[in-house]
Protein backbone atom coordinates (compact mmCIF):
# COMPACT_ATOMS: atom_id res chain seq x y z
CA UNK A 1 0.00 0.00 0.00
CA UNK A 2 1.69 3.50 0.60
CA UNK A 3 3.12 4.27 4.28
CA UNK A 4 3.70 8.11 5.10
CA UNK A 5 6.39 8.97 7.25
CA UNK A 6 6.87 12.77 7.68
CA UNK A 7 10.14 13.84 8.10
CA UNK A 8 12.15 17.44 7.49
CA UNK A 9 12.47 17.01 3.62
CA UNK A 10 8.57 15.54 2.47
CA UNK A 11 5.46 17.22 2.75
CA UNK A 12 2.44 16.23 2.65
CA UNK A 13 -0.50 18.05 1.50
CA UNK A 14 -4.36 18.13 0.73
CA UNK A 15 -5.97 19.85 -2.64
CA UNK A 16 -9.08 20.37 -2.57
CA UNK A 17 -9.09 20.84 -6.41
CA UNK A 18 -12.85 22.59 -7.33
CA UNK A 19 -14.27 23.83 -10.13
CA UNK A 20 -14.11 27.59 -8.68
CA UNK A 21 -11.47 27.73 -6.59
CA UNK A 22 -8.09 25.68 -5.29
CA UNK A 23 -7.31 25.47 -1.58
CA UNK A 24 -4.10 23.60 -0.16
CA UNK A 25 -4.04 22.32 3.13
CA UNK A 26 -0.17 21.32 4.33
CA UNK A 27 -0.04 19.01 7.16
CA UNK A 28 0.94 20.50 10.28
CA UNK A 29 0.22 23.84 8.84
CA UNK A 30 -3.48 24.00 7.46
CA UNK A 31 -4.64 26.04 5.22
CA UNK A 32 -2.00 27.74 3.69
CA UNK A 33 -3.57 28.74 0.05
CA UNK A 34 -7.38 29.99 -1.44
CA UNK A 35 -7.12 30.80 -4.68
CA UNK A 36 -9.03 30.73 -8.15
CA UNK A 37 -9.18 27.99 -10.62
CA UNK A 38 -7.95 30.01 -13.23
CA UNK A 39 -4.73 30.77 -15.56
CA UNK A 40 -3.86 33.58 -18.20
CA UNK A 41 -2.21 32.28 -21.40
CA UNK A 42 -0.52 34.13 -23.99
CA UNK A 43 -0.43 32.96 -27.17
CA UNK A 44 3.25 32.41 -29.20
CA UNK A 45 3.25 32.18 -32.82
CA UNK A 46 1.43 30.07 -35.05
CA UNK A 47 2.73 27.07 -33.30
CA UNK A 48 -0.13 26.81 -30.98
CA UNK A 49 2.64 27.31 -28.36
CA UNK A 50 1.12 29.44 -24.93
CA UNK A 51 2.87 31.33 -21.76
CA UNK A 52 1.73 31.37 -18.52
CA UNK A 53 1.69 34.56 -16.94
CA UNK A 54 -0.59 34.39 -14.14
CA UNK A 55 -2.62 32.35 -11.78
CA UNK A 56 -5.62 32.74 -9.17
CA UNK A 57 -6.47 35.81 -8.10
CA UNK A 58 -4.53 37.72 -10.96
CA UNK A 59 -5.96 35.19 -13.34
CA UNK A 60 -9.15 35.42 -12.43
CA UNK A 61 -9.11 39.73 -12.32
CA UNK A 62 -8.18 39.39 -16.51
CA UNK A 63 -11.58 37.36 -17.25
CA UNK A 64 -13.70 39.52 -19.72
CA UNK A 65 -10.86 42.25 -19.77
CA UNK A 66 -8.14 40.40 -21.66
CA UNK A 67 -6.26 41.50 -25.23
CA UNK A 68 -5.99 39.84 -28.22
CA UNK A 69 -3.69 36.87 -27.88
CA UNK A 70 -4.32 36.56 -23.68
CA UNK A 71 -6.92 33.98 -22.96
CA UNK A 72 -8.07 33.36 -19.18
CA UNK A 73 -8.82 29.49 -18.63
CA UNK A 74 -10.74 27.69 -15.98
CA UNK A 75 -8.59 23.99 -16.32
CA UNK A 76 -11.37 22.12 -14.62
CA UNK A 77 -15.33 21.70 -15.35
CA UNK A 78 -17.88 20.63 -13.47
CA UNK A 79 -15.41 18.56 -10.69
CA UNK A 80 -13.09 16.96 -13.52
CA UNK A 81 -10.19 18.23 -15.41
CA UNK A 82 -11.27 20.13 -18.70
CA UNK A 83 -7.78 20.80 -19.74
CA UNK A 84 -4.84 18.15 -18.26
CA UNK A 85 -2.03 20.28 -19.13
CA UNK A 86 -3.11 23.31 -17.70
CA UNK A 87 -4.48 21.66 -14.48
CA UNK A 88 -1.28 20.38 -14.54
CA UNK A 89 0.73 23.27 -14.87
CA UNK A 90 -1.87 24.86 -11.87
CA UNK A 91 -1.09 22.09 -9.41
CA UNK A 92 2.43 22.54 -9.44
CA UNK A 93 2.39 26.15 -8.86
CA UNK A 94 0.44 25.83 -5.46
CA UNK A 95 2.47 23.12 -4.82
CA UNK A 96 5.60 25.07 -4.61
CA UNK A 97 3.51 27.66 -3.31
CA UNK A 98 2.69 25.69 -0.23
CA UNK A 99 5.79 24.31 0.15
CA UNK A 100 7.87 27.43 -0.48
CA UNK A 101 10.30 25.70 -3.04
CA UNK A 102 10.79 26.38 -6.38
CA UNK A 103 11.99 22.75 -6.81
CA UNK A 104 10.66 19.86 -4.51
CA UNK A 105 13.92 18.65 -2.38
CA UNK A 106 11.27 15.73 -2.32
CA UNK A 107 8.68 15.34 -3.83
CA UNK A 108 5.16 15.64 -1.51
CA UNK A 109 2.93 13.14 -1.23
CA UNK A 110 -1.01 14.12 -1.79
CA UNK A 111 -4.44 13.59 -1.16
CA UNK A 112 -7.10 15.19 -4.05
CA UNK A 113 -10.32 15.34 -3.63
CA UNK A 114 -12.59 14.17 -6.63
CA UNK A 115 -16.79 14.82 -6.49
CA UNK A 116 -18.39 11.12 -5.34
CA UNK A 117 -19.99 10.95 -8.99
CA UNK A 118 -16.91 10.98 -11.27
CA UNK A 119 -15.73 7.74 -12.75
CA UNK A 120 -12.57 5.90 -12.69
CA UNK A 121 -11.16 7.15 -15.28
CA UNK A 122 -11.85 10.33 -14.34
CA UNK A 123 -10.14 9.66 -11.02
CA UNK A 124 -7.11 8.07 -12.05
CA UNK A 125 -6.92 11.59 -14.46
CA UNK A 126 -6.60 13.36 -11.50
CA UNK A 127 -4.26 11.22 -9.73
CA UNK A 128 -1.98 11.09 -12.90
CA UNK A 129 -2.50 14.91 -13.33
CA UNK A 130 -1.12 15.28 -9.68
CA UNK A 131 2.08 13.15 -10.12
CA UNK A 132 2.59 14.62 -13.15
CA UNK A 133 2.78 18.11 -11.60
CA UNK A 134 5.59 16.85 -9.47
CA UNK A 135 3.91 14.53 -6.37
CA UNK A 136 5.86 11.95 -5.34
CA UNK A 137 2.62 9.95 -5.00
CA UNK A 138 -0.64 10.77 -4.98
CA UNK A 139 -4.57 9.24 -3.62
CA UNK A 140 -7.96 10.50 -4.18
CA UNK A 141 -10.54 10.87 -1.51
CA UNK A 142 -14.16 11.83 -2.73
CA UNK A 143 -15.56 15.03 -1.46
CA UNK A 144 -18.18 14.24 0.93
CA UNK A 145 -16.61 12.31 2.60
CA UNK A 146 -13.94 14.73 3.59
CA UNK A 147 -16.08 17.40 4.00
CA UNK A 148 -17.85 15.18 7.02
CA UNK A 149 -14.33 14.47 8.12
CA UNK A 150 -13.81 18.38 7.82
CA UNK A 151 -16.63 19.29 9.48
CA UNK A 152 -16.23 16.91 12.43
CA UNK A 153 -19.48 14.66 11.27
CA UNK A 154 -18.77 11.53 13.36
CA UNK A 155 -19.03 9.25 10.07
CA UNK A 156 -17.60 5.80 12.01
CA UNK A 157 -20.36 5.63 14.02
CA UNK A 158 -23.36 3.69 13.16
CA UNK A 159 -25.71 6.47 12.26
CA UNK A 160 -26.59 8.70 9.42
CA UNK A 161 -24.98 11.95 8.39
CA UNK A 162 -25.72 13.83 5.72
CA UNK A 163 -23.93 16.60 3.93
CA UNK A 164 -24.45 19.23 1.21
CA UNK A 165 -20.91 20.11 -0.58
CA UNK A 166 -22.30 22.85 -2.83
CA UNK A 167 -19.39 24.27 -5.22
CA UNK A 168 -19.28 25.95 -7.92
CA UNK A 169 -19.45 23.23 -10.69
CA UNK A 170 -21.31 20.73 -9.02
CA UNK A 171 -23.38 19.78 -5.99
CA UNK A 172 -23.01 16.88 -4.23
CA UNK A 173 -25.46 15.21 -1.66
CA UNK A 174 -24.61 12.17 0.69
CA UNK A 175 -25.55 10.13 3.88
CA UNK A 176 -22.79 9.12 5.12
CA UNK A 177 -22.51 5.93 8.24
CA UNK A 178 -19.82 4.08 9.89
CA UNK A 179 -16.66 5.58 7.45
CA UNK A 180 -18.69 5.32 4.29
CA UNK A 181 -21.64 6.49 1.86
CA UNK A 182 -24.59 5.01 1.91
CA UNK A 183 -26.48 7.33 -0.48
CA UNK A 184 -24.76 9.79 -2.77
CA UNK A 185 -26.40 12.27 -5.46
CA UNK A 186 -24.85 15.03 -7.41
CA UNK A 187 -25.96 17.42 -9.84
CA UNK A 188 -23.83 19.31 -11.93
CA UNK A 189 -25.49 22.40 -10.69
CA UNK A 190 -24.37 24.63 -8.38
CA UNK A 191 -22.43 28.33 -8.15
CA UNK A 192 -21.92 29.25 -11.88
CA UNK A 193 -25.41 27.73 -12.97
CA UNK A 194 -26.88 30.88 -10.09
CA UNK A 195 -24.10 33.01 -11.90
CA UNK A 196 -25.35 31.90 -15.80
CA UNK A 197 -28.64 32.02 -14.60
CA UNK A 198 -28.12 36.03 -13.84
CA UNK A 199 -26.68 37.21 -16.86
CA UNK A 200 -29.54 35.50 -18.63
CA UNK A 201 -32.23 37.33 -16.72
CA UNK A 202 -30.41 40.60 -17.07
CA UNK A 203 -29.95 39.89 -21.14
CA UNK A 204 -33.51 38.86 -21.35
CA UNK A 205 -35.36 41.36 -18.89
CA UNK A 206 -33.11 44.68 -19.41
CA UNK A 207 -31.19 43.92 -22.98
CA UNK A 208 -28.13 44.07 -20.99
CA UNK A 209 -25.13 42.30 -21.16
CA UNK A 210 -22.77 41.47 -17.92
CA UNK A 211 -19.96 39.47 -17.92
CA UNK A 212 -19.54 36.27 -15.08
CA UNK A 213 -17.36 38.80 -12.52
CA UNK A 214 -20.28 41.07 -12.72
CA UNK A 215 -23.07 37.90 -11.71
CA UNK A 216 -21.03 37.04 -8.94
CA UNK A 217 -20.73 40.16 -7.53
CA UNK A 218 -24.63 40.59 -7.83
CA UNK A 219 -25.14 36.77 -6.38
CA UNK A 220 -23.13 37.73 -3.34
CA UNK A 221 -24.65 41.65 -3.33
CA UNK A 222 -28.24 40.62 -2.80
CA UNK A 223 -28.33 37.41 -4.30
CA UNK A 224 -30.89 35.20 -1.63
CA UNK A 225 -32.61 31.79 -1.14
CA UNK A 226 -35.61 33.53 0.44
CA UNK A 227 -37.51 36.56 0.67
CA UNK A 228 -35.76 39.16 3.10
CA UNK A 229 -37.53 41.59 5.75
CA UNK A 230 -35.26 44.60 3.88
CA UNK A 231 -35.05 43.69 -0.13
CA UNK A 232 -31.78 44.72 -1.48
CA UNK A 233 -30.62 46.91 -4.88
CA UNK A 234 -27.71 47.37 -6.47
CA UNK A 235 -26.63 49.44 -9.17
CA UNK A 236 -25.47 46.87 -12.44
CA UNK A 237 -23.09 48.65 -14.90
CA UNK A 238 -23.12 46.88 -18.40
CA UNK A 239 -23.36 47.13 -21.99
CA UNK A 240 -26.96 47.83 -23.91
CA UNK A 241 -27.33 44.76 -26.33
CA UNK A 242 -29.78 47.55 -28.42
CA UNK A 243 -27.22 50.55 -29.08
CA UNK A 244 -24.00 49.16 -27.72
CA UNK A 245 -23.40 51.95 -25.55
CA UNK A 246 -22.60 51.59 -21.61
CA UNK A 247 -26.06 50.74 -19.20
CA UNK A 248 -26.95 51.49 -15.59
CA UNK A 249 -29.82 49.27 -14.40
CA UNK A 250 -31.10 49.69 -10.63
CA UNK A 251 -31.40 45.43 -9.62
CA UNK A 252 -33.29 44.31 -6.86
CA UNK A 253 -32.84 40.89 -4.71
CA UNK A 254 -36.54 40.06 -5.57
CA UNK A 255 -35.56 39.68 -9.49
CA UNK A 256 -32.41 38.09 -9.29
CA UNK A 257 -34.48 35.56 -6.75
CA UNK A 258 -36.60 34.88 -9.01
CA UNK A 259 -33.88 34.57 -11.84
CA UNK A 260 -31.85 31.89 -9.48
CA UNK A 261 -35.07 29.71 -7.94
CA UNK A 262 -35.03 26.85 -11.12
CA UNK A 263 -31.59 26.67 -9.42
CA UNK A 264 -32.49 26.17 -6.43
CA UNK A 265 -34.96 23.97 -6.62
CA UNK A 266 -33.23 21.72 -8.61
CA UNK A 267 -30.66 21.62 -5.78
CA UNK A 268 -33.28 20.97 -3.05
CA UNK A 269 -35.25 17.95 -5.25
CA UNK A 270 -31.97 16.44 -5.21
CA UNK A 271 -31.92 16.36 -1.63
CA UNK A 272 -35.62 15.41 -1.07
CA UNK A 273 -34.74 12.51 -3.98
CA UNK A 274 -31.60 11.46 -1.33
CA UNK A 275 -33.45 11.81 2.10
CA UNK A 276 -35.93 9.85 -0.19
CA UNK A 277 -33.82 6.58 -0.68
CA UNK A 278 -32.30 6.50 2.59
CA UNK A 279 -32.85 3.79 4.89
CA UNK A 280 -35.51 4.68 7.73
CA UNK A 281 -33.26 4.46 10.73
CA UNK A 282 -30.45 6.67 9.16
CA UNK A 283 -33.51 9.33 8.75
CA UNK A 284 -34.54 9.22 12.13
CA UNK A 285 -30.23 10.37 12.81
CA UNK A 286 -30.56 12.79 10.02
CA UNK A 287 -33.77 14.40 11.81
CA UNK A 288 -31.61 14.27 15.19
CA UNK A 289 -28.62 16.25 13.71
CA UNK A 290 -29.71 17.94 11.11
CA UNK A 291 -28.13 18.43 7.30
CA UNK A 292 -24.82 20.18 7.44
CA UNK A 293 -24.36 22.54 4.14
CA UNK A 294 -20.75 22.88 3.20
CA UNK A 295 -19.00 24.63 -0.40
CA UNK A 296 -19.35 28.35 -1.26
CA UNK A 297 -22.90 28.35 -2.79
CA UNK A 298 -23.96 27.28 0.92
CA UNK A 299 -23.53 31.03 2.12
CA UNK A 300 -26.03 32.18 -0.33
CA UNK A 301 -28.44 33.96 1.84
CA UNK A 302 -31.24 31.90 3.48
CA UNK A 303 -29.97 29.10 1.90
CA UNK A 304 -30.40 26.69 4.67
CA UNK A 305 -33.47 27.85 6.38
CA UNK A 306 -34.99 27.25 2.93
CA UNK A 307 -34.08 23.51 2.81
CA UNK A 308 -35.10 23.07 6.19
CA UNK A 309 -39.09 24.62 5.79
CA UNK A 310 -39.14 22.37 2.38
CA UNK A 311 -37.15 19.34 3.63
CA UNK A 312 -38.93 19.74 6.98
CA UNK A 313 -35.00 18.60 8.89
CA UNK A 314 -32.84 21.10 10.38
CA UNK A 315 -30.15 21.98 8.19
CA UNK A 316 -27.02 23.85 9.29
CA UNK A 317 -24.18 25.64 7.45
CA UNK A 318 -20.70 24.55 8.53
CA UNK A 319 -18.81 26.64 10.51
CA UNK A 320 -15.89 27.27 7.84
CA UNK A 321 -17.97 26.24 4.49
CA UNK A 322 -15.11 27.28 2.18
CA UNK A 323 -12.57 25.13 4.08
CA UNK A 324 -14.24 22.42 4.64
CA UNK A 325 -13.34 19.87 2.13
CA UNK A 326 -9.44 20.80 2.57
CA UNK A 327 -9.75 20.68 6.54
CA UNK A 328 -11.16 17.27 6.20
CA UNK A 329 -8.24 16.17 3.53
CA UNK A 330 -5.92 17.96 6.54
CA UNK A 331 -7.32 15.56 9.55
CA UNK A 332 -7.04 12.31 6.88
CA UNK A 333 -3.11 13.34 6.79
CA UNK A 334 -3.15 13.98 10.33
CA UNK A 335 -5.10 10.77 11.34
CA UNK A 336 -3.36 7.15 9.51
CA UNK A 337 -6.83 5.22 10.16
CA UNK A 338 -9.08 8.03 7.95
CA UNK A 339 -5.84 7.22 4.91
CA UNK A 340 -7.73 3.95 4.92
CA UNK A 341 -10.58 5.95 2.88
CA UNK A 342 -8.99 6.36 -0.57
CA UNK A 343 -10.29 5.27 -4.00
CA UNK A 344 -6.90 5.02 -5.39
CA UNK A 345 -3.23 5.41 -4.57
CA UNK A 346 -0.32 5.47 -7.41
CA UNK A 347 3.16 6.15 -6.72
CA UNK A 348 5.73 7.66 -9.01
CA UNK A 349 8.13 5.26 -10.41
CA UNK A 350 11.30 4.88 -9.02
CA UNK A 351 9.96 6.96 -5.76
Amino acid sequence: MFNFRPNLFNHEIGIDLGTVNTVIYVKSKGVVINEPSVIAVRSLGRKGRKEIIAFGHDAKKMIGRTPVGINTIRPLSHGVIADFEMTEHMIRHYMSQATNSNRFVSHPRVAVCVPACVTEVEKRAVVEVTLAAGAKEAFVVEEPLAAAVGIGMPINEPQGNMVVNMGGGTCEVAVLSLGGLVINDAIRVAGNSIDEAIVAMMRQNYTLAIGEGTAEEIKIAIGSALPMEQELKLDVKGRDLVDGLPKVVRLSSVEVRDAIEPIISQIEDTIRSALEHTPPELVKDIVDQGIVLTGGTSQLRGMNLRFADALNVPVHIAEQPLFSVALGLGKILETPAEKKKVSITIERPGA
